[in-house]
């Protein structure tokens, strides 16, 4: 009798699963589904000569990926129209089995931290573990889910919003650098040592909080940059948000140096036309990047990591990450330094692997975004993103 079996049943979200048909007839096709209730994905699989088709070892003969990916069918889910609801997956004939994607893993603790606009995760058991603090990008607000996973690795990490939450801007503008200064001295009060995690401006930021403050003794910058740019503004449409002039950031009370977004006539088209815009256009590298731009990332003491995609349409995160990857060589960075690139990738590479990867066009302020890449890429980018993050922070800050 044919039987679907998924190993682990419970687990954080970032755990890959196993997942094998046994019990089949040799040479059969099964189809196995995963679902969310409001997400949905699906493969038509062959079994091998033992009757079992194994999703480690197997690539689907036709649906919703191509390739062997254990992971496939999460990532590759499309919206439903339904309800969210419990996660099972099911193959035809085999039954199916309900799954718990943890995206708080079991020993880790939850304290809100009202005065940062923070939120700290810290394994249970009362060691002392090194303290990563976990920045958002140009949404706004904490990156929980991020910082959650990533304690269950043996981090304390804390999830810190800069703006749009409560008791900081509503708006990245004016942003003090000393707000990321109070949240390391207050991981440092009760974790090992800290590094910093941002993603897309979160990155940028990373980069510069890093290079800022010298208890930072590591930072990993996910399509972010190592060029300081222009503010995002106040107001319900794209253009608005883009034109006023004024710094993301500022240091004792002075603006930091940006680079100006260009507003091209193909920019201006697409948003007319109501095409999905890739954000990428508002920045124009081709007469050069300000030297006063540039993040001195060279003064950062510890290790970088700089993760950046191919055919990021949120903007040009290669080039930008490039300018720190090349100031840290030109003066023989004594810390460990790497910049990946992925070649096929979107700009969601950032966070935890295993998410849908699918929605390539996303809302935005008035507009839809084209972020650029394949879920394919993307998710594949993103997997190995969030492997190499939680290998280099560990190797940096030791746990």
């Amino acid at each position: 009798m044919a039987e679907i079996l998924v190993n682990p049943q419970r687990a954080p979200l970032d755990t890959t699963l196993d997942v094998l048909v046994v019990g089949l007839e040799p040479d059969t096709e099964v189809t196995v589904r995963a679902t969310t209730g409001d997400r949905a994905a699906q493969a038509v699989f062959r079994s091998d000569s033992r009757g079992v088709v194994d999703l480690t070892r197997h690539a689907p003969v036709a649906g919703s990926y191509a390739c062997v990916d254990p992971m496939g069918l999460f990532w590759s889910m499309t919206p439903t129209g339904e309800q969210p609801g419990r996660t099972f997956i099911e193959a035809t004939g085999a039954g199916k089995v309900e799954i718990e994607r943890l995206t708080v893993p079991e020993h880790v603790e939850r304290t809100e931290v009202p005065h940062l606009s923070a939120v700290l995760f810290e394994p249970d058991g009362g060691d002392t573990h090194p303290g990563v603090i976990v920045l958002g990008g140009s949404e706004g607000g904490r990156h929980e889910l991020d910082a959650a996973l990533l304690a269950g690795h043996g981090f304390a990490t804390l999830a810190l919003a800069y703006f749009g939450a409560e008791n900081v801007p509503d708006d990245l503008v004016d942003i003090p650098l000393e707000h990321v200064g109070k949240a390391v001295d207050f991981l440092k009060e009760r974790a090992g040592e800290v590094g910093l995690l941002g993603g897309s401006r979160g990155g940028e930021l990373a980069l510069l909080a890093a290079a800022s403050f010298p208890e930072v003794r590591a930072v990993v910058s996910v399509v972010g940059s190592g060029v300081v740019t222009q503010c995002i503004g106040p107001g319900k449409r794209l253009l608005q948000k883009l034109d006023l002039e004024a710094a993301s950031w500022t240091w004792q009370g002075r603006p930091v140096p940006y680079l100006p977004y260009a507003i091209p006539d193909e920019l201006r088209r697409r948003i007319v036309d109501g095409e999905p815009v890739p954000l990428r256009l508002a920045f124009d590298l081709s007469d050069g990047i300000p030297e006063d731009t540039e993040i001195p990332v060279e003064r950062i003491v510890g290790g970088v990591l700089l993760l950046s995609s191919g055919r990021d349409g949120g903007w040009p995160s290669t080039e930008l990450s490039e300018v720190a990857e090349r100031r840290l060589t030109a003066h023989d960075h004594p810390f460990r330094h790497e910049h990946v690139v992925y070649p096929e990738a979107g700009h969601l590479i950032a966070g935890p692997p295993h998410r849908p990867t699918t929605d390539l066009v996303v809302p935005g302020p008035g507009v839809r975004f084209a972020m650029g890449g394949t879920p394919a890429a993307t998710a594949a980018a993103r997997a190995d993103a969030w492997r190499r993050v939680v290998e280099f922070l560990s190797d940096q800050l030791g746990t």
